[in-house]
Formats: C-alpha cells, sequence, structure tokens
C-alpha cells in the first residue's frame, strides 16, 4: 500500500512539471503572438493613413483638374491624354489580375499571405494583413483554449499543500510498517511463550493502576462523605435513604453507596448561591430598621458574600432590638449617627454649635407656627387644614385686593393709561393751588366755615341783588 501511494505521487508529481512545462511553453507562445499581432496592428494603421493621405491628394489634383475650364487647346488636349493613359492602365491592371489568378491557381495555395490585387498597392497589403491577423486570432483563441485546459487539469489535480499531507501520512505509514515489522520480528522469535508472559505483565500493569485509580477515589470519596456525615455539617434535604456507613475495600470500591454525595454537594451549592439573595434582603431590612447606619461597612468582598458579613448585619439588628426592648435608650453609635445627620441637615461644622443652632431653628419654628395660627384666625380657617389651602387662600385675597386698587385708581383718575395719569397728577398740581386760595378767599368773604354753605350763600345774595 505505502509503495503504490508512494508512485501514485511520484506520478502525480512528474504529471504536473509536465503540465506545468507545457504551460510555460502556451504562455511564451502566446506572449509572441500578442506581440507580432501589436505590431502588425501598428503596421496597418500607419498603411492605413498613409492610403488615405494618398487618395486625398489624388482626390483634389483630380477634382482641381475637372473644376478648371478648358481655356486652351493644350487644357484639352491634356484632359484627353489623362484620359487615354488612365484606360491604358485600366486594361493592363485587368491583365495583371488575370495573370495573378492563374498563377494562384497552379500555385495551389502554397502562400500564407493572399496576393496584391486591384489597383492601389497598400489595399492588398491591408488584405493579407488582415488575413494574417484573423488566422492569428484563431491560433490565439485555440491556445486560449488550451490554456484553460491545463489550468483546469492543474487545478483538479492535488496542491503542494496536498503533496505535503500525503508525504506526512506515508511518513506516518512508514512507522506504523516499521513497528508492525518490529513487532512482528519480536513474536516470531518468542511465540507462545513470551506472548502469554507479556500479556500478564500488561494485564498486571493495567490491574495496579486500576487499582491506584480506585484507591485515590475511595479516598476522596470516603473524605466527602465523613465531611457530609458530620454533625456539624448542614441538614442534607436530597439525602436518600441508605443503611449505616461501612467499610469498603479496593473490590467493592464501586459498591459503597456513594450515590448521596452528588445531589448534597449541588444542593450546598444552591445554598450557596442563595447567600447572596439572603444578603441583599438582609440589607433592605438593616436599611428599614436602622437608616442611621452607614452601610458601607457591608459591602461585598471581592470573594463573594460571606457568613460572617449577614451575621454582622443580624447582629446589629438584635443589638438594636434588644436595646429598644430594655430602655429604649439608642447606642452611641446610634447618637453618633443621628449628630452627623443634623450637622448634614442644618450646616454645623462643629458639635459646639449644634444647641445654638437647635435653638435657632426652635424660635424661627415658633415664629412660623404663631404667624400660621394668626393667619388661620384672621382668615376664619380651620386649624385642621393643610398649609397649602392657607397659601391658596392667602393668593386668592391679595389677588382680590390688587384687583380693587385697580379699579378704585381708575375710577378717580378716569383713566387707564399711564401717562394720562401722570398728566391727570400735573394738571392737579397746577390747578389745586389757585383753587385752594379762591375757596378760602370765598370762605373768608361769606363767612362761611364748610365748602357746603357757600352755594346757599350765594344764593342768598343773588336773591337779595334781585
Amino acid at each position: 500500500m505505502v509503495s503504490q501511494q508512494q508512485n501514485q505521487v511520484k506520478e502525480f508529481q512528474e504529471d504536473q512539471k509536465a503540465e506545468q512545462a507545457k504551460y510555460h511553453q502556451c504562455e511564451q507562445k502566446w506572449m509572441e503572438q500578442q506581440k507580432t499581432l501589436s505590431s502588425l496592428q501598428k503596421e496597418i494603421h500607419k498603411l492605413q493613413k498613409e492610403e488615405q493621405l494618398r487618395v486625398a491628394s489624388q482626390k483634389r489634383v483630380f477634382n482641381r483638374l475637372c473644376k478648371q475650364a478648358t481655356q486652351t487647346v493644350v487644357d484639352k488636349q491634356l484632359l484627353i491624354l489623362i484620359d487615354y493613359y488612365e484606360s491604358k492602365i485600366r486594361k493592363i491592371l485587368k491583365e495583371l489580375r488575370h495573370c495573378k489568378e492563374d498563377t494562384d491557381t497552379e500555385e495551389g495555395g502554397k502562400e500564407d499571405f493572399v496576393d496584391l490585387d486591384g489597383t492601389p498597392h497598400y489595399k492588398n497589403l491591408l488584405m493579407s494583413f488582415q488575413n494574417q491577423l484573423r488566422d492569428i486570432k484563431a491560433k490565439n483563441d485555440k491556445l486560449s483554449c488550451e490554456n484553460q485546459n491545463l489550468r483546469k487539469d492543474l487545478e483538479s489535480r492535488p496542491s503542494l499543500h496536498d503533496l505535503r499531507l500525503y508525504k506526512q501520512q506515508v511518513k506516518k505509514l512508514e512507522k506504523a510498517l516499521k513497528k508492525n515489522i518490529k513487532l512482528q520480528e519480536l513474536i516470531r522469535e518468542d511465540k507462545s511463550e513470551s506472548l502469554d508472559n507479556r500479556y500478564s505483565e500488561i494485564s498486571k500493569i493495567e490491574s495496579q493502576r486500576q487499582a491506584l485509580f480506585d484507591q485515590k477515589y475511595f479516598k476522596i470519596l470516603t473524605r466527602i462523605d465523613s465531611i457530609i456525615s458530620n454533625p456539624r455539617a448542614p441538614v442534607v434535604i436530597y439525602k436518600q435513604s441508605k443503611g449505616p456507613f461501612q467499610s469498603c475495600n479496593k473490590a467493592n470500591s464501586q459498591e459503597c453507596g456513594f450515590e448521596h454525595l452528588p445531589p448534597t454537594i449541588e444542593m450546598w451549592a444552591h445554598q450557596l448561591t442563595s447567600l447572596k439573595d439572603l444578603h441583599k434582603s438582609l440589607e433592605k431590612l438593616s436599611e428599614e430598621l436602622l437608616p442611621w447606619h452607614d452601610m458601607k461597612r457591608y459591602d461585598k468582598n471581592e470573594g463573594g458574600v460571606k457568613v460572617e458579613d449577614l451575621l454582622f448585619i443580624v447582629d446589629n439588628i438584635l443589638e438594636e432590638v434588644e436595646h429598644k426592648k430594655k430602655n429604649d435608650v439608642p447606642c452611641p453609635e446610634t447618637l453618633q449617627a443621628i449628630v452627623n445627620h443634623f450637622q448634614k441637615l442644618f450646616d454645623v461644622t462643629s458639635v459646639s454649635g449644634i444647641y445654638p443652632r437647635m435653638n435657632e431653628v426652635y424660635t424661627r419654628l415658633g415664629e412660623m407656627n404663631n404667624a400660621v395660627r394668626h393667619i388661620y384666625e384672621i382668615l376664619e380657617l380651620d386649624n385642621s387644614l393643610s398649609l397649602s389651602v392657607l397659601v391658596n387662600t392667602v393668593g386668592k385675597l391679595c389677588k382680590i385686593i390688587n384687583e380693587d386698587v385697580s379699579k378704585h385708581v381708575q375710577q378717580v383718575l378716569g383713566t387707564q393709561d399711564i401717562q394720562s395719569i401722570i398728566n391727570k397728577l400735573e394738571e392737579y398740581d397746577e390747578f389745586f393751588p389757585a383753587f385752594q386760595a379762591f375757596i378760602q378767599d370765598l370762605l373768608q368773604i361769606l363767612e362761611v366755615n364748610n365748602l357746603d354753605a357757600i352755594i346757599p350763600e350765594v344764593k342768598k345774595l343773588k336773591l337779595i341783588t334781585n
């Protein structure tokens, strides 16, 4: 098998090299043909330009001659000569064509290029070049098809990576063959006795290894079982019903009854994971019962929640409950927390400033309560009403008073515009002093004390005069 694989690998390598050489040859041919194509195309382009220029100049001269009027006899003779020579040239060209066709039929298509026919020499060259280009394009198409086929063959054949893998497999197989050959030689040398001895040795070694493994696992399981059966261990909820623990040896280590260990360990793991929920609930309880305590000391450690943290929280709660039951006197820590809370609330920097601030707070609170009580009495409100009702009623009264004042000013002055009010006041300042002096003079003349008595006195004087 190995030799066949090696031969196949060698054949694949040789085929690959041959195909690569063919591929390189085809590429070189294709490159050469591309170069010849490009050179031929350039020559054709040049010839086309030259032919176009020549035909254009010929047409230009001919048109110029044709346009010129035959003014003299010499011009007429020249035109006649031109026509004569053109007819001669046409006849000669026809004869040449017939001769070339005869030669072509005799040669039987030996030449690759097409013969020159036609009046302009360059047209024949162009035709020959075009035919050559067609042949070259056909050859290029064939070569490209061959290249594609070669590429497909190369892709279908194994690559270098596959060859390396085959070599590695061959090496592994050779090693396996060497081992098998060595084993066969050993088996031939030591036939029956050596085989029995070796099998017995192998079985002994395997039994010893299995015994060591069983002993190690048995020790571990017995240690775990002793921990679980310890009276200090937690209550085993999922423990199966079984008889008392019996000591087992290596032979019956697989039948010792350790089936209750996995559910017990699973139950303990579940209980450990539920410690986090218990810690959260105890924190909430301590926040409700002991809001003045600093909760930073209950933060979780890097190793997770510990039972010591839970015991610490429970002990603090129990201490607070016991203190409340005894004399309801808070501990120094509670008092310190209350003092710190008061300092934060009322911006007191030192402990000595707490009492003055408390007196100030109480006095301000008393003043506020008295003021609120008086406002309730003035507004004839019930003391059981909330302060929001009081504030709303005061706001309504202020609004009504402001509206009444504005209406009264409007009624007195008769205007709403500020500028008109200012004008009215200025007129009053100008008119009132003169009016006051006039009224005082009238009171003195009429010997009257009140303004209401002026009009009756004036009427009496009017009647007397009449």
